[in-house]
């Protein structure tokens, strides 16, 4: 099992910290992993993008080539568009519905969904408002889109909640909680494979 995995977004929505979970769960699966991370001018909105691979065997390389990505998370639309040429065929898009306007001439949004959605396997989610529901704050907007994606990365959900406790146990049982909430939210309202 390999799956190549570009995660992508704005600096400060939490794309790492999606990173480091998959990568938490990841080992306690006994899978190999690389990580190679892009940061743009992320402490002003910029975008940021990682390249992150799990494989039970080992990985030679920690990029991602044209073609090969399994599937893309994001959350920003436009910024999962940005990364759709190194997508496979029957790879999954799964990003966030609501934009990150950082830019003057951003496109229509509408326009940007449309070509998302124009992609045969794709999620779609108001993760921000998902949060909230799940009473988890809009910050944790990123494991809302991370539990959506669980079904296909090939990861036990279980496996990747206990990643989620690891990850934020220092800041206290009440963070730990809401991303949990924040997680399960996602993959309730995700696609089951």
């Amino acid at each position: 099992m390999t799956k190549n995995i570009i995660l992508a977004g704005v600096g400060g929505q939490g794309i790492l910290s999606i990173a480091t979970v998959v990568g938490e769960a990841a080992l306690a699966e006994g899978l190999y992993l690389k990580q190679a991370e892009v940061h743009g001018m992320s402490q002003r909105g910029g975008d940021v993008q990682s390249n992150l691979r799990i494989s039970s065997e080992p990985i030679m390389s920690d990029l991602i080539a044209k073609g090969d990505a399994d599937i893309i998370i994001s959350l920003e639309p436009m910024e999962a568009l940005r990364y759709v040429s190194y997508l496979k065929p029957d790879g999954w898009i799964v990003t966030s519905s609501v934009p990150f306007v950082n830019i003057p001439d951003y496109p229509e949004i509408e326009t940007v969904l449309q070509h998302v959605r124009s992609h045969k396997n794709h999620v779609l989610l108001d993760v921000e408002t998902l949060a909230k529901e799940a009473g988890a704050p809009a910050q944790a907007a990123n494991m809302v889109l991370l539990g959506a994606a669980i079904p296909m990365l090939g990861i036990d959900h279980d496996k990747m909640i206990a990643g989620v406790q690891r990850v934020f146990a220092r800041k206290g049982d009440a963070i730990v909680a809401s991303n949990v909430a924040a997680v399960e939210a996602g993959f309730a309202n995700g696609i089951k494979l």
